[in-house]
């Protein structure tokens, strides 16, 4: 229980050490009932304001809180280099593609007007790698080695990040809180296909593939585009099998590359090549002085191109010739044993790679140039074909055109599947959805609203106590002022004293 003394302490403030009658005295047992006294309403106040501000906020600030969030991830070869899958840049604000956006709103039935609005309000924010940080971070000081190289190299460093956050603004779309994840959703599911639209690097090959009508064009001159057409895929497979490890088999198509390179071989060396001889030993044309006419310029193309194709050998033989490799002088022991060696050096062989391709030019040159003799020769002496010839040679070419656009689908669907299941399989991924937006906004909302109303509290506190100290501080030097001036000090504790029991008895009475 505390003592006389201890409950009545005093705090007195003096304006000059010896002027009595500027003295300032508060009793902090009067502080302690005037803080009492006022307790309650400063809780009804903070209370009400507690309320008052996470609601007010929550009624103004709503439209800012609509967010919907997800995490999104890429891996494949040249993502850490920020780098498409094509080898081109990769640009992640193509998930917010209106294209995407389209395709979403239509599936969902909303109206395309919106289109504009979701893209503006859809932000993309790159998340660093930690591995690269680490990485960042494990660098020594080359400054203590006065290697400025390496100082250079690390400023020039760039880290791409690999997973990305998305955050989508509502608010100003009009959508429910329902709607705005199913369209948030939709779109990230949407973007998959375009991302393999994009880098699927076999949608570009079916287009061109088709895009080329064979009955535009005399019969013999059709035989010529379904050999191209027949090189291209050839030469398309052929790289997906160079990449595939895996040994990989369509389960919608059944093929396997092996399968697509032995198929389309014998297109070629079976069904085109039975074509081309049935039309060219028959004479079988449209139009044969047309035709005679084509070859002639075709012939004279070739034999310009031979030209240029044969001085730029010369060149590249003189070139090869004149080249000065690289000496490598090997020491014996003592310097007085010496061996010397010609190296071959990086744009020798480059040279070579040259040479090589012009050769193979020159040669693919000369035998076409050799066919196309052959075939004109053979129109000039020939006769017209019947009509019954020409009949056959329609239904052939249109048989071919048939299996050589079934083969083209399969390319097409079995390089899709391997694409998606083998090649980019984990390219991209969504790592966290959006999901229902209102414990999100709740959340957000009361996260905002915490600074402002602990604000709030501590200046309703700092006013709750001053307010008190000057309503004590004016309570006990009013009682001074009234109050017989006394020489003993604990006379004048038994008057206060007796003055605050009177006073609690006035106020229990009350």
């Amino acid at each position: 229980m505390a003592t006389k003394d201890e409950r009545y302490v005093n705090v007195t403030l003096r304006n000059g050490e010896e002027e009595d009658k500027d003295e300032i005295v508060i009793s902090l047992f009067t502080f302690g009932k005037v803080l009492k006294r006022f307790l309650l309403c400063w809780i009804v106040v903070a209370l009400i304001v507690g309320i008052m501000v996470p609601v007010y906020l929550a009624v103004t600030t709503k439209d800012k809180h609509k967010n919907l969030s997800a995490l999104v991830s890429f891996n494949y070869d040249g993502i850490e280099n920020g780098n498409a899958p094509d080898g081109s840049k990769f640009d992640i604000n193509s998930i917010k593609s209106p294209t995407v956006i389209e395709q979403t709103l239509t599936e969902f039935g909303e109206s395309l007007e919106m289109i504009e609005s979701i893209r503006q309000n859809i932000s993309v924010t790159g998340l660093t790698p930690e591995n690269a940080i680490d990485k960042a971070a494990a660098y020594e000081s080359p400054l203590e080695g006065g290697n400025i190289s390496a100082v250079q190299q690390i400023l020039d460093t760039k880290i791409y990040p690999t997973r990305y956050k998305l955050t989508f603004n509502y608010a100003p779309t009009g959508l429910s809180d329902e709607r705005a994840v199913e369209i948030f959703n939709g779109i990230l599911d949407n973007y998959r296909d375009f991302f393999f639209k994009s880098y699927g690097f076999n949608q570009a090959l079916g287009s061109a593939m088709t895009a080329l009508n064979y009955e535009d064009y005399d019969f013999a001159e059709a035989v010529d585009v379904f050999d191209s057409t027949l090189s291209s895929l050839e030469s398309y497979v052929s790289n997906l099998s160079s990449e595939d490890t895996t040994r990989f088999r369509s389960t919608k198509t059944g093929y396997s590359f092996a399968d697509l390179t032995r198929s389309l071989e014998t297109l070629r060396t079976v069904d085109l090549d039975r074509i081309s001889s049935y039309i060219v030993s028959g004479n079988i044309t449209k139009d044969r002085d047309k035709l005679i006419q084509t070859y002639s310029y075709r012939i004279d193309t070739l034999t310009r191109d031979c030209v240029v194709a044969r001085e730029n050998l010369a060149s590249l033989d003189a070139s090869i010739a004149a080249y000065e490799k690289d000496t490598i002088i090997i020491y014996g022991e003592g310097g007085n044993n010496t061996n010397e060696y010609m190296q071959a050096s990086e744009e020798y062989d480059k040279l070579i790679e040259k040479k090589t391709q012009a050769q193979n030019t020159l040669s693919t040159k000369t035998q076409q140039i050799q066919e196309f003799q052959q075939r004109m020769n053979a129109l000039k002496v020939g006769s017209n074909a019947s009509e019954e010839s020409i009949a056959e040679a329609e239904r052939e070419l249109s048989v071919l055109n048939e299996k050589v656009a079934m083969l083209t689908d399969a390319i097409n669907v079995t390089a899709n599947e391997y694409y998606e299941t083998v090649y980019l399989a984990n390219a991209y991924t969504i790592l966290v959805p959006p999901s229902t937006s209102g414990n999100a906004a709740a959340k957000s909302i009361l996260k905002s609203a915490m600074m402002p109303a602990a604000v709030a509290e501590a200046v309703i506190f700092v006013v709750y106590f001053g307010v008190s100290f000057i309503i004590a501080l004016i309570e006990e030097n009013k009682k001074k002022r009234l109050a017989p001036v006394s020489a003993d000090p604990h006379e004048q504790d038994d008057a206060q004293e007796e003055d605050t029991k009177k006073e609690d008895t006035e106020s229990k009475t009350k």
